[in-house]
C-alpha cells in the first residue's frame, strides 16, 4: 500500500484494522481502515512504526457483511487521496480469511 499511485485504479490486500459505524440519524455510510501486515514495520522508529493504511467507504450502507476488524482482504477500486490517507470508495472486495471468535 506504501506504492499506491496519486489517483487511479488499484487494487490492493490487507487486515481490517477497526471499522466505523455511523449514528442512525446521519446518513448512511459504513467505512473501514485497512493496512499492511505490519511484520516489516514494528520497531522501524518514530513516525515509522505504523504500517501504510487505506480507508474504504461504503457509502449508502450501513453494514457490510464480512467487513469486520481483524478480516483478511482484497479490495478494488478508484483511488482518492485526501488529506490524511487514500480512500476507496465503494470497493469491489474478496475477504480472504477472518478471525476465528472464541
Amino acid at each position: 500500500m506504501d506504492q499506491l499511485p496519486d489517483r487511479g485504479r488499484v487494487l490492493c490486500q490487507g487486515h481490517v484494522e477497526s471499522v466505523t459505524f455511523v449514528p442512525a440519524d446521519r446518513t448512511a455510510e459504513f467505512s473501514a481502515i485497512v493496512s499492511e501486515d505490519d511484520a516489516g514495520y514494528r520497531g522501524a522508529g518514530a513516525g515509522r512504526g505504523r504500517p501504510p493504511r487505506l480507508r474504504i467507504v461504503w457509502l449508502g450502507r450501513r453494514r457490510v457483511p464480512g467487513i469486520e476488524a481483524g478480516a483478511q482482504i482484497r479490495v478494488e477500486g478508484m483511488l482518492a487521496r485526501g488529506k490524511d490517507m487514500p480512500t476507496i470508495f465503494n470497493p469491489r472486495y474478496e475477504i480472504l480469511s477472518r478471525q476465528e471468535h472464541e
